[in-house]
C-alpha cells in the first residue's frame, strides 16, 4: 500500500506530538492497571493473616449478628457479612467507611468462638490495592473538579489524544506493515531495534488499546455524556427513581441471612455470592448490597457483580446482573465496563490484560525514547530540551515504578510499628517518585537510568526477601505468603526483578560503549597531569 510522503509526514508529526504529551501520564496508569488485574490479591497479601478471624458456619451468622447489634452500636449503622473463609465472617466500620481511597479507616472484626461468644479485634483497612487502582485512575495526580477527581478528567483528555496516536500510528506503518511488523533488527544497532519493538507491541495489542481508549473517555465525562443525552430526554426520565419508602424500620424485623442468601440466589442463580452489605437497617431506607462473582461472565464491578435488595421487604432495588429487563443498553453498559476491567474470562483474560497492561507502559516508554533519540539525532547535539525531556522520562516512569515497589516493600516492615499504615503508603510513594525525578535532573538521564534500574532491582528482590527473614526471625511477628496467590506475588516480584537488574546491565553497557553523541552516552572521566616547565 502507498501513501504519499507529505501524508505521512503529517500523520507521523500528529502520532510524535500526541505520544509525547500524554506518553508519560498512560505510562503510569498502564502499569498501574497491571497490577489492579490482582486487586484483591494484593490487598490479601498485604494484610496481616492475624487480622482476619475463624470462619463459622453459616447456621451461626444469625446468632453472630444478633450478638454484634446489641453490644456495638456501630454495628447497627452498617456490616458487611462475608463468604470467603480467608475473610472476616462480619466486620462494620467504626470510623470511616464508604467508597474510595480512605487513609485513617478503622474496621471491627467479628466471629463466634467455641462457647458461642462473640470475639472481635479492631484494626486498620489496608488500602495498598487502593493506593495502585488510585493511580490507575488518577496518575497520582491530587485535586477534586466537583465530585470527580482531576486525574481522572486529566486522563480522560489524556485517552482521547491516545486514540489519535493509535490510529496515526497505523497509518504510519501501513506502507511497510506486512514486511517489517515482526523483523527486529538488532544488527542495525539500538535504536532500530527499539523502533521495532514499539512497532510491533502497538500493532499487535491494537484492539485492546482502542478498547481502553475509549472506555476511560466514558468512564471520565460520564456526566457530560448524560447531560447532553438530557437534551434529547427532555422531561422524561433517562432513569427510573428508585421508590421512596416512608416506613420505618428496625432490626427486630430482619429476616434470616439464609431467607436473603435465597433471595439473591434466585437473582443471579449463575453466580456464587462473596459478601453481603447491609446499611440503615433502622431507617426508612435500608439496603443489602450483595457482591456476586461469575468469573465466566462480563461483569460490572472490576471484580464482581452486585445486587441491591431492601433486606425486609426483598425488593430489588438495582442489579448489575444482566437481566432481561434491563434490554440492549443494561448489555452495552456492562460490555463498557467488562471490556475494560477484563473480568469476564476468569484467571486467564487477567493474565493476558496484565500482560498488555506492561506492555502498554513499555508503548509509550519506548515512545519517549524514540521521540529523544530522533530528535537529538537531527539536531547533532543535546539541547536543552532534550536534555530536561530524557530527565522527566526517566524519572517520572522509574519513578512510578520504584513508589509502588518501595510501598510494597515496606508493607510488613511498617506493621511493625503501626496498623494505621495507609499514610506510610502514600509517603512511600511519593517520596520515592519526586526523589527519582529530582535526582534524574541532577545527574542527568543516562546515570540516573542506570542507579533508579538497580534500585528498582533491589526494592523488588527485597520483597521474596523480607517472608525469608520472617522465616529465620519469627520473633519479628511478621509473616510469609500463606497461599498460592500470595506466593505468587512475591515470586513476580523476584521475576520483576531480575528485569530490572538486566536493564540496568544493559542501560550501562550502553552508556559506557554506545554511540557518543547518544544522549545515554556517559562520557570516561579524564585526567590532567600538570607538568612544571623547565627553565
Amino acid at each position: 500500500m502507498k501513501i504519499r510522503p507529505d501524508v505521512l509526514r503529517t500523520y507521523q508529526s500528529i502520532h510524535t506530538w500526541t505520544g509525547i504529551t500524554t506518553g508519560l501520564l498512560l505510562f503510569i496508569a498502564f502499569f498501574a492497571g497491571a497490577l489492579t488485574m490482582f486487586k484483591p490479591q494484593i490487598e490479601q497479601w498485604a494484610t496481616p493473616p492475624q487480622q482476619h478471624l475463624s470462619p463459622i458456619n453459616h447456621a451461626d451468622l444469625d446468632q453472630l449478628i444478633q450478638t454484634s447489634f446489641e453490644q456495638f452500636d456501630k454495628a447497627a449503622e452498617g456490616f458487611t457479612i462475608h463468604f470467603d473463609h480467608k475473610s472476616s465472617p462480619m466486620t462494620w466500620y467504626e470510623k470511616g467507611g464508604g467508597r474510595g481511597f480512605r487513609l485513617d479507616d478503622s474496621l471491627r472484626h467479628a466471629t463466634l468462638n467455641d462457647d458461642g461468644g462473640l470475639t472481635t479485634q479492631l484494626s486498620g483497612s489496608n488500602e495498598l490495592g487502593e493506593l495502585i487502582d488510585h493511580l490507575h485512575r488518577t496518575a497520582g495526580i491530587p485535586g477534586t473538579v466537583g465530585h470527580e477527581d482531576l486525574g481522572v478528567l486529566i486522563l480522560g483528555l489524556a485517552a482521547l489524544v491516545y486514540f489519535i496516536a493509535l490510529i496515526s500510528g497505523v497509518i504510519i506503518l501501513l506502507p511497510t506493515l506486512v514486511k517489517s511488523l515482526f523483523a527486529l533488527r538488532q544488527h542495525k544497532g539500538a535504536n532500530r531495534f527499539w523502533l521495532d519493538s514499539h512497532n510491533l507491541v502497538g500493532v499487535i495489542s491494537l484492539p485492546f488499546h482502542i478498547i481502553i481508549a475509549w472506555t476511560v473517555v466514558v468512564f471520565a465525562f460520564h456526566d457530560p455524556f448524560y447531560g447532553g443525552l438530557r437534551l434529547v430526554y427532555g422531561e422524561q426520565t433517562m432513569f427510573e427513581p428508585m421508590p421512596k419508602s416512608e416506613t420505618a424500620y428496625s432490626f427486630e424485623q430482619l429476616p434470616s441471612i439464609n431467607t436473603h442468601i435465597e433471595r439473591v440466589n434466585q437473582l443471579a442463580s449463575d453466580y456464587q455470592i462473596k459478601s453481603m452489605e447491609y446499611a440503615k437497617l433502622n431507617s426508612v431506607s435500608p439496603s443489602l448490597a450483595a457482591e456476586v462473582v461469575a468469573n465466566d461472565r462480563v461483569m460490572r464491578g472490576g471484580y464482581s457483580d452486585f445486587v441491591f435488595i431492601n433486606p425486609y421487604t426483598l425488593d430489588v432495588l438495582f442489579t448489575t446482573v444482566n437481566q432481561a429487563e434491563n434490554g440492549i443498553y443494561g448489555e452495552i453498559v456492562n460490555s463498557f465496563f467488562g471490556l475494560h476491567f477484563g473480568n469476564y474470562g476468569g484467571g486467564l483474560t487477567r493474565w493476558v490484560y496484565f500482560s498488555l497492561g506492561l506492555l502498554g507502559a513499555f508503548l509509550f516508554y519506548s515512545g519517549n525514547l524514540l521521540w529523544l533519540e530522533k530528535r537529538r539525532q537531527k539536531q547533532q547535539q543535546q539541547s536543552r530540551s532534550i536534555g530536561v525531556m530524557s530527565s522527566l522520562t526517566i524519572g517520572v516512569c522509574l519513578g512510578s515504578l520504584l513508589g509502588v515497589s518501595c510501598a510494597m516493600l515496606a508493607t510488613k516492615w511498617l506493621y511493625l510499628l503501626t496498623e494505621q499504615i495507609n499514610h506510610s503508603y502514600l509517603a512511600c510513594y511519593y517520596v520515592a517518585f519526586f526523589a527519582a525525578i529530582v535526582y534524574s535532573f541532577a545527574r542527568g538521564a543516562a546515570i540516573a537510568a542506570i542507579h533508579l534500574l538497580q534500585l528498582l532491582a533491589l526494592s523488588c528482590l527485597l520483597i521474596p526477601l523480607s517472608s525469608l527473614i520472617a522465616i529465620l526471625a519469627p520473633s519479628l511477628n511478621t509473616w510469609t505468603p500463606a497461599d498460592f496467590n500470595s506466593g505468587l506475588i512475591e515470586f513476580m516480584a523476584l521475576v520483576f526483578a531480575i528485569a530490572f537488574y538486566s536493564a540496568a546491565r544493559k542501560a550501562k553497557r550502553r552508556a559506557y560503549q554506545g554511540e557518543p553523541n547518544s544522549i545515554w552516552f556517559i562520557a570516561p572521566k579524564t585526567t590532567t597531569k600538570l607538568v612544571a616547565n623547565e627553565a
